[in-house]
């Protein structure tokens, strides 16, 4: 049942295979796919699920490893985790067992060494200015003392042996003479010699109560100490397991739900207990306290009354759009008002994309030794080596929006500017879905560097990126479709690193525009939140509020990503939205998660219901019923190897001729990265930010010499007191678009940067002489 293993697996490698796990008395022993590396042994239902669900781990450097028979074996952490666990045979049983100790080992080593460095604090907090050094002293003073109680012991011992000696002699003496005048000397002599035992005797056992009375003094604070210390790993290691099946379980009851999106929620199941630990076939006994958060409006089912064919305007939209439950699809009837068909597109061939890249290469690097010196700081300013990151830039993950641009193509044909918002939140919400499994940081563009992504054979759309500024990082981005909207945006990343966790909240705005019905759109990013920075797997949460305006009709769209809360019944991810007109009639529910799907239902009616909590009252809609207006693309297959990149992400950074000399393909750090050669990479990557800090050094002081006097600007070369005369405009990136222009929009009042033209032109003529050499 296991895959073949080398016989002798070395110490820190990852060592796979499948074993069976005792779950409960009714299912017995069940096959599961355990993974032992960095000391933790993880385990999983199938292969698969390792991109995803974790079943539970144990930390080996707490647990104690046990051989039941031939087959079976324990591995238990002192009561709070105990994995009952059986070999195919007693080869691989034994391969199991030298694998387990030698990482226990180089577990246990490793967490000594953190200890040695002062990681771990004493049970007591020292008092201000001691730290680490009054622990030390007071235990040198403590084995010096108890150094002292042993040498008493010894000195005692001697002397017991050297009493106890004469003492003998003068009693064998004592047998040996015969009653007379000798008598009385001998029996004094004995009596000197026992009292001098006993003395000493008395001596030996007072430093050894002295010893003992020490020793268990001591022995209790360090057991408390080692007690307090314990309990705190075992606390911490349920809590993760026990997060990771709430997740799961969450993510098992929304597959299943078959209830409105509004009211999802988890069954209270039963269970029985098993051998050992509670395991994942068991964790159906979870329950939830009450929602941290909870909705602030309710969906119910429209009147029947509403079902029925009419040609009644019942929310004030034209009869074109009246429909009876939504039978009739958007598409569909969009198409038959639209005449234009992309068929000519398809007679045309079509390039064959790539479908795969290089497997991730298993390179270990411990974050938080890089990280532990970076906390509070702009993210943007930390150098991170290419082991964090993924082969592809910030303006390819920035295209990567454009994934689902089909439910644009369908907001175009819509004949309804409120059926035609439904479409833009969801794309709005689908730009997320990338992101779920993506822990890895995108390279930082260099100024100047560009991205293209041409399909408009295939798609019918091409986008171009451009990184417009450097401090701070801002990135522009045009698309347009020929189904008539074009999508622009301009993104610059603001992030702290928190310790726990870090948080990414990007500035700027996006923006659609329609050209049929000249409706234009704008609406901001939410803050993305990655988790478990410092210890367990790294997790991506999306969280805040998103308002999509239409700034010709005043329509409008609110849409609130919750937060991930472990007490909530709702599911993880979850996504709500009202779509309004301008006079705050509400037309359309959303509801549905930014990592699968989203529906749409359209309101009836609305009323105010009951309080909700602090009082608040939540508006209940009536509703028609939901139907599905997005939902994710599967990932490709080993995508878990690949960086989690969909089918999309894959031919991102497929090299492409013809393509400008800053285009992100020809990066080459990002190249070499791609191709598992990251030490090359690490190298070529410090290259390149050289190179970008001496380019911005001397277009300071060219700026520098256009705002001052010749002097003045020699001063300010040679670092004189003159430098101080620059101005501040001198220090600021003063860098000039080559594809893009800054302006302001007259219809969203926003300052952004809009692309000017002339690249595909260049393309078609081979003509880049204008773009500077940044790689």
């Amino acid at each position: 049942m296991s895959e073949p293993k080398p016989p002798t697996p070395t110490p820190g490698d990852t060592y796979k295979g499948w074993l069976f796990k005792w779950t409960n008395y009714i299912k017995g022993y069940q096959r599961r796919w355990f993974v032992l590396s960095n000391g933790l042994l993880s385990y999983y239902r199938t292969q698969a699920e390792m991109g995803h669900t974790c079943r539970g781990t144990i930390n080996l450097a707490t647990a104690n490893i046990t051989v039941e028979d031939s087959c079976n074996f324990v591995i238990s952490n002192g009561g709070a985790q105990t994995y009952h666990l059986k070999a195919s045979s007693e080869v691989e049983r034994q391969r199991w067992i030298t694998a387990l100790e030698l990482a226990k080992a180089k577990a246990v080593r490793m967490q000594a060494e953190s200890d040695d460095s002062g990681d771990d604090c004493p049970s007591a907090p020292p008092s201000a200015g001691q730290g680490g050094g009054a622990r030390n002293s007071e235990i040198q003073s403590t084995l010096r003392t108890m150094g002292s109680k042993v040498e008493d012991l010894t000195t005692c011992n001697d002397l017991i042996v050297k009493h106890g000696s004469a003492l003998q002699r003068s009693l064998s003496e004592l047998e040996g003479i015969r009653v007379g005048g000798d008598m009385g000397e001998k029996i004094r002599q004995v009596t000197e010699r026992a009292t001098l035992f006993r003395i000493t005797s008395n001596a030996m056992i007072n430093a050894c109560r002295d010893f003992l009375s020490l020793a268990q003094t001591h022995s209790k604070r360090w057991q408390k100490s080692l007690t307090t210390e314990r309990d705190q790993r075992i606390r911490l290691e349920e809590t993760l397991e026990q997060l990771a099946k709430q997740h799961n379980h969450l993510e098992r009851a929304f597959r299943g739900a078959t209830v409105l999106p509004s009211s999802f929620s988890n069954p209270a199941l039963g269970g029985g207990s098993g051998k050992g630990d509670a395991s994942d076939e068991d964790d159906d006994n979870e329950f939830f306290d009450a929602m941290e958060d909870p909705a602030e409006f309710i969906t119910v089912p429209a009147d029947p009354k509403y079902h029925r064919r009419s040609n009644s305007n019942l929310s004030g939209f034209s009869s074109e759009t009246g429909i009876d439950d939504q039978s009739v699809n958007f598409d569909e009837l969009s198409m038959a008002s639209n005449p234009e068909s992309p068929q000519t597109l398809e007679l045309e061939p079509v390039r064959q994309r790539r479908t795969h890249i290089p497997d991730k290469p298993n390179y270990y690097l411990n974050l938080w030794s890089i990280m532990k010196n970076c906390i509070g700081k702009e993210l943007s300013k930390i150098p991170m080596p290419v082991n964090f990151n993924e082969p592809l830039s910030m303006l390819q993950r920035l295209s990567e929006d454009l994934e689902y641009y089909e439910l644009l193509d369908k907001g175009a044909k819509c004949q309804s500017s409120l059926e035609q918002m439904c479409y833009v939140a969801a794309f709005t919400v689908s730009s997320y879905s990338t992101t779920v499994h993506r822990t890895g940081k995108p390279f930082n563009p260099l100024l100047g560097e560009t991205f293209e992504l041409d399909r408009l054979r295939e798609c019918g759309y091409r986008s171009l990126c451009e990184q417009v500024s450097h401090h701070p990082p801002a990135a522009a981005h045009h698309a347009l479709s020929e189904k008539g909207w074009t999508l622009r945006q301009e993104i610059s990343l603001a992030s702290k690193f928190r310790g726990k966790y870090l948080s990414i909240m990007p500035l700027g705005s996006i923006q659609c525009l329609f050209d049929k019905s000249n409706n234009h759109y704008s609406w901001k990013k939410v803050t993305t939140t990655v988790h478990n920075i410092i210890v367990g797997k790294l997790w991506i949460d999306q969280s805040g509020e998103i308002d999509v305006v239409n700034h010709k009709t005043g329509d409008r769209c609110h849409l609130k990503f919750a937060p991930y809360s472990y007490f909530s019944r709702d599911v993880p991810r979850k996504v709500t939205g009202v779509v309004t007109d301008k006079d705050g009639k509400a037309h359309y529910v959303l509801s549905g998660t930014w990592d699968e799907k989203m529906e749409f239902s359209r309101v009836m009616q609305s009323s105010k219901g009951e309080n909700g909590t602090e009082g608040k009252q939540r508006t209940v809609y009536q509703t028609l019923k939901a139907k599905e207006i997005w939902k994710k693309n599967p990932l490709p297959e080993g995508a878990e190897t690949r960086y989690f990149f969909s089918t999309l992400a894959l031919t991102l950074n497929e090299f492409e001729e013809g393509v400008a000399p800053t285009d992100s393909r020809r990066r080459p750090d990002q190249r070499m990265m791609e191709d598992g050669r990251w030490d090359e990479a690490n190298a070529e990557k410090q290259r390149l930010e050289e190179k970008q800090r001496t380019v911005r050094r001397e277009r300071e002081r060219e700026a520098v010499k256009a705002v001052c006097s010749p002097e003045e600007a020699d001063a300010q070369e040679t670092g004189t007191e003159a430098s101080e005369v620059s101005d501040e405009s001198a220090h600021q990136d003063n860098h000039q678009a080559l594809w893009f222009e800054k302006i302001d929009d007259p219809v969203s009042g926003e300052t952004l940067h809009i692309y000017k033209g002339g690249y595909w032109e260049a393309k078609e003529q081979g003509s880049w002489d204008i773009c500077p050499d940044i790689f």
